[in-house]
């Protein structure tokens, strides 16, 4: 197995910084929420949707990153997805650059850069691995 480039996952993300905040979004020309920016920077076809954020478990989000090709990680490198707990019953998917976080930002309504360490509680870290050819 071998890991995809981290950078080209930071690449893509940050491609998606100004993007409009849409719960459930899953394009740019629509708006994005976290599992959107997720998806779209590490190239996921078919994200999931039958998921809540707010009242989900850390299992059930542990289940889907497995489910996308993530493994966890025990420190991260650029590229890697950081699953977080935002708030009590709120977890939060974001992509770690090596100087901070592209998330979608709920509040900001928007998808931002944030440099430094989140300010989040973060549960896991998950690096897409793909199979060789």
């Amino acid at each position: 197995m071998k890991t995809n480039s981290g950078v080209t996952i930071v690449e893509r993300a940050r491609t998606l910084i100004g993007v409009r905040f849409r719960p459930k979004g899953r394009n740019a020309e629509s708006g994005l929420d976290c599992v959107g920016v997720v998806a779209m920077a590490a190239g996921i076809v078919r994200p999931p949707d039958g998921y809540a954020l707010r009242g989900g478990s850390p299992e059930h989000l542990a289940d889907g990153l497995c489910a996308a090709g993530f493994r966890l990680s025990e420190t991260p490198d650029p590229g890697d997805v950081l699953a977080m707990r935002a708030g009590p019953e709120q977890l939060h998917l974001g992509i770690w650059t090596g100087a901070g976080l592209v998330h979608a930002d709920a509040g900001l309504r928007r998808v931002v850069e944030r440099p430094g360490s989140p300010p989040w509680s973060v549960l896991g870290i998950w690096r897409r691995i793909f199979e060789e050819a």
